[in-house]
């Protein structure tokens, strides 16, 4: 057995390929064909070398040539093995024979050979089976790829108390054909929870797919739900299948269900009753099965109170509500996310990993965030854009959501010692501290000194900081709702001093 890498090339520059046959002649033919292409090869006199070669985690190998006539285990038993092999059954195999069989080739595609023929070899043969194998094994590491990485994008994240009793309820209504109200504020994940409970259903090889119906104009909804045959109404060019007949076999998911009109309110209903629709502009009845997941930010009970969401259809989705908790419930998770957020958004964009300074993880978990989820990615994914090398404190966009300079000042409060400003500090006009000048003449007491000083130095941390308070809290070493009640305590003004 002997190792022979040859010279990259580079269009194919890390293509290793692994020659088995007990003739020499074979493999220096196939080696030098091979090389000629530009591939790196190894040979093997018999299967079980191979084998010992191709779980070498040292020297990856790209495909693998065998032969079926070797010493001791045959090619095709080698095959069978490969195939049953975890680590090893993604490698492809090309078989070749001198006393080929019908039975043979057939048996070699069963196990799983990508291609076989017959000796003597035919270069251009050999040239061009080797170069479809590597390429669709290559598509197919790319499509696996990319299977991955969708499959991450849509991946929960979470072990807050909160969390670990959503996935709970996820595993146990998953299995089932039971329907799910997801409910929870804007933000907080919801069609994460749909894509769960369809991917750990029976239903997961078939579609999912995804209905906004805030998005779609009232009087469009019943034909994008259900289709339309050609010329039902204007604009109408040719028959359409609706979201329910895509679906067939698979799972809806309507999304801001609160927001559906009342007269698509009832055929979803009979859609779900008696798994049937019609498409607009058609009396033909067409039977659908389908599991429909809901999700909304509203309150149904109170709109069905209302009138504005109908009592029967509310009951039938909400067979198993299940609640989307917010992320101020969940904060011990913030962490994670922003990691995740900033991993998968450097990997996106081809930037380099960046590590988050500890003050301004801090920050991210004291900040509040009515956008839950969804408002912590963006503000990640704008921090990975303006830092450099790792995130500081000085990348954090402020808050929007708290700006004590609109607020009014009669919320006055404390500071760190838990006493309150004189009563010139709270009408914002604390008095310059004075000089100490000698035998006793007017001076500041040393509360206002305190204070007057205090402020200044506030004003002057801010105004470095482009009033940004929630990076001036953590530079004053103070928390951020302190720092909201010396401003308005002290009467600061944006844009001052």
């Amino acid at each position: 057995m002997s190792a022979t890498p040859s010279g990259s090339s580079p269009q194919r520059p890390s293509s290793t390929i692994l020659i088995v046959d007990d003739e020499k002649n074979i493999r220096r033919t196939l080696q030098m064909v091979l090389e000629g292409e530009g591939y790196a090869t190894l040979e093997a006199e018999t299967a079980e070398q191979a084998l010992t070669i191709l779980g070498a985690p040292a020297r990856p190998v790209d495909l693998a040539i065998f032969d079926v006539k070797l010493p001791g285990m045959s090619g095709l038993e080698a095959l069978e093995k490969l195939r049953a092999d975890d680590t090893l059954k993604g490698t492809p195999v090309i078989v070749i024979s001198g006393h080929a069989t019908v039975h043979d080739a057939v048996h070699a595609i069963k196990l799983g050979a990508a291609d076989f023929f017959e000796k003597p070899l035919n270069r251009e043969r050999v040239v061009v089976s080797v170069r479809n194998v590597l390429d669709r094994a290559a598509l197919s590491r790319e499509l696996t790829g990319l299977r991955a990485e969708a499959s991450k994008r849509h991946e929960m994240i979470g072990g807050a108390g909160p969390m670990r009793k959503l996935f709970a309820e996820i595993e146990k209504v998953a299995p089932t054909k039971a329907g799910v109200l997801i409910t929870g504020e804007s933000g907080t994940g919801k069609e994460l929870i749909s894509r769960a409970i369809h991917v750990l259903s029976p239903r997961k090889d078939a579609p999912f797919i995804k209905v906004n119906c805030a998005a779609i104009p009232r009087e469009l909804i019943e034909s994008e739900l259900f289709g339309h045959e050609k010329g039902s109404f204007t604009g109408a060019q040719a028959r359409k299948r609706g979201f329910f007949e895509q679906a067939h076999g698979g799972t809806l998911f309507l999304d801001e269900i609160g927001d559906m009109d009342l007269t698509a309110q009832a055929k979803v209903l009979r859609a779900l009753q008696q798994g049937e629709i019609s498409r607009v502009g058609s009396e033909h009845v067409i039977h659908v099965d389908v599991r429909v997941l809901a999700a909304t930010n509203k309150d149904l009970e109170k709109e069905t109170k209302a009138g504005a969401f109908r009592e029967d259809l509310f009951f039938r989705l909400n067979v198993f509500p299940v609640r989307s908790p917010a992320l101020r419930e969940r904060t011990e998770d913030i962490p994670l996310l922003a990691m995740a957020f900033l991993e998968t958004f450097c990997r996106e964009n081809g930037m380099k990993q960046k590590p988050i300074d500890a003050n301004v993880m801090s920050a991210l978990v004291t900040r509040k965030w009515p956008g839950n989820v969804r408002e912590l990615k963006n503000v990640v994914e704008r921090m990975a854009i303006l830092s450099g090398d790792r995130i500081t404190i000085a990348d954090m966009p402020e808050d929007p959501h708290e700006n004590p300079f609109e607020e009014e000042q009669g919320d006055a409060g404390g500071d760190d010692s838990g006493e309150f400003p004189t009563a010139a500090v709270r009408e914002g006009s604390v008095r310059t501290p004075l000089p100490m000048p000698a035998g006793g003449a007017s001076r500041s007491t040393l509360r206002e000194y305190r204070d007057a000083a205090e402020r200044t130095y506030i004003v002057d941390t801010l105004r470095e900081l482009e009033w940004n308070i929630s990076r001036a809290a953590i530079v004053l070493g103070v928390e951020r709702t302190n720092l909201h009640k010396k401003i308005r305590a002290y009467g600061i003004k944006r844009g001052e001093g």
